[in-house]
C-alpha cells in the first residue's frame, strides 16, 4: 500500500515498530540492535535525523538516510490559548497540514492528534469536513504528532505527555490499519511506552471496524460519537446513521465493552435547540437503559463554527440535561470547555489557513457520506 505521493508504507521508517527497524538494519548487514536504538532515539530522545542518533556510526546514518529517509512533520503556527490549551498546525512532507492539540487536566497533559488530511463524513456541526478528506495519514505521521506536540510542551516548560486522543480531524476507523499501528508504536516499550488504557479513540459509528478493533482486544478507551438519541435527529446531524443506524450502533458498541472489559463513552455535542431538551434527555435515557451497560455519556459544549448554523447550548441547559440523565443511574459529565479563544474545534485552524492558501478547495456545504463520520 502506498500514499498519495506514493511512497509504500514498508518504506516509510517513522511508521515502523522496533521489530521492522531491527529486521531493515539486519538486511542493510548491520547488527539488529541498531534498529531499536533508532526506535528509541527518535521517539524517546527526540532524533530528528538520522544524525541525531549519536550512537550510530556515521556511514550507517547516511546509507539510511539515502535509502529510508525521515519525513518529519514541521511546525507552521503554534496558538496558546489563555486556558493553557496549545493548537499546532503542522507541516507534513507533502506540504499538507493537521492540527494537532495539547489539553492540559488535573492528571496531566494529553494530545490530540488527527487521523487523517481532512475528513469525508460530513457531520453538519463540524469544520474537519469543510474541505473534505484529502488522504489518510500514516501512522509515523500520527506518531509525529505527539513528538511534535511534547517537543513544544517541553520548551515551555512542561512534563511528559499522559494520553493521547485520536479525536483530531478525520475519523480513526477509516483508517484502520494505520491507526492500529499508531497505537502499537505509543505502546511500544522503547518508544513512549504509554499505556493502551492512555489511548482514547473517538469514532463517529463506523460499525465494521469497532467490531474489528473488539476482536484486537487493544484495551483502548473507544469514544462514539453520538449527539442525538433517536435516527432522525442523527441523521440530521452525521450523515452515518444511514448507513449504521442505533440499532446496529449500539450492539456495537456492548460487544466492545464484551470484548475489551473498556466502559464504552458516548460523546454528544449540545446544541441550542436542536438535541439539549430534557424529552431529548429522556429519550437518551431510554435509549441507554435499553440496553444495561456501564454507560458513560460526556456532554461537550459545543465550540463554534462560523461555517455551521448552530449555536451552544446555555450552560444551564447543559446542567440539566445532564441531571436528568445521571437520575436514571446513568453516568454523565460535561467535558470543560478549552481552546474557545484560539480556534480550538477540530479543523477551525487548518480551513482558516486553507481558505488563505488553497481557496479552490473550500467548500460551504460539508461533503455527505452514506459510510462515515467526524469524530471530533
Amino acid at each position: 500500500m502506498s500514499d498519495r505521493r506514493g511512497v509504500k508504507d514498508e518504506d516509510q521508517p517513522l511508521s515502523w515498530l522496533p521489530e521492522t527497524w531491527a529486521e531493515r538494519l539486519s538486511q542493510m548487514g548491520a547488527p539488529a540492535y541498531r534498529g531499536r536504538q533508532a526506535f528509541e532515539w527518535i521517539w524517546r530522545h527526540d532524533a530528528r535525523t538520522y544524525d541525531d542518533i549519536g550512537v550510530w556510526p556515521k556511514g550507517l546514518r547516511q546509507r539510511m538516510a539515502e535509502r529510508y529517509p525521515l519525513r518529519r512533520v514541521s511546525e507552521i503556527r503554534v496558538r496558546r490559548g489563555s486556558d493553557g490549551t496549545t493548537k499546532l498546525l503542522l507541516n507534513l512532507a507533502d506540504g499538507e497540514r493537521v492540527e494537532t492539540v495539547l489539553l492540559p487536566h488535573d492528571y496531566g497533559t494529553s494530545v490530540c492528534v488527527s487521523s487523517q488530511v481532512g475528513c469525508n463524513m460530513g457531520c453538519t456541526f463540524c469544520a474537519s469536513g469543510l474541505l473534505g478528506r484529502v488522504r489518510n495519514l500514516t501512522a509515523g505521521e500520527i506518531m509525529d504528532q505527539v513528538a511534535a506536540a511534547s517537543a513544544t510542551h517541553r520548551a515551555a516548560g512542561g512534563g511528559a505527555v499522559h494520553r493521547i486522543d485520536l479525536m483530531g480531524i478525520g475519523e480513526p476507523l477509516d483508517n484502520y490499519d494505520q491507526v492500529v499501528r499508531f497505537c502499537r508504536l505509543a505502546h511500544a516499550a522503547l518508544g513512549l511506552n504509554l499505556g493502551y488504557r492512555h489511548i482514547t479513540l473517538s469514532t463517529s459509528g463506523v460499525v465494521p471496524a469497532i467490531y474489528r478493533l473488539a476482536d484486537e482486544r487493544l484495551p483502548i478507551t473507544l469514544a462514539v460519537s453520538l449527539h442525538a438519541p433517536n435516527d432522525a435527529l442523527r441523521l440530521r446531524l452525521m450523515p452515518i446513521n444511514r448507513a449504521y443506524p442505533l440499532a446496529r450502533l449500539i450492539p456495537a458498541a456492548r460487544y466492545y465493552f464484551e470484548q475489551t472489559g473498556r466502559r464504552v463513552s458516548f460523546e454528544y455535542a449540545m446544541l441550542r435547540d436542536v438535541n439539549d431538551g430534557p424529552a431529548t434527555a429522556r429519550e437518551l435515557v431510554d435509549l441507554l437503559t435499553a440496553t444495561p451497560m456501564a454507560w458513560h455519556v460526556n456532554l461537550i459544549p459545543w465550540n463554534p463554527v462560523p461555517e455551521q448554523a448552530y449555536e451552544p447550548s446555555p450552560m444551564a441547559e447543559v446542567r440539566s440535561f445532564r441531571d436528568l440523565v445521571q437520575q436514571h443511574g446513568i453516568s454523565c459529565t460535561i467535558r470543560r470547555e478549552l481552546g474557545q479563544d484560539i480556534d480550538a474545534a477540530c479543523g477551525q485552524l487548518r480551513h482558516r489557513e486553507e481558505a488563505d492558501r488553497r481557496p479552490s478547495r473550500i467548500r460551504r456545504n460539508p461533503p455527505r457520506s452514506s459510510a462515515g463520520g467526524q469524530s471530533g
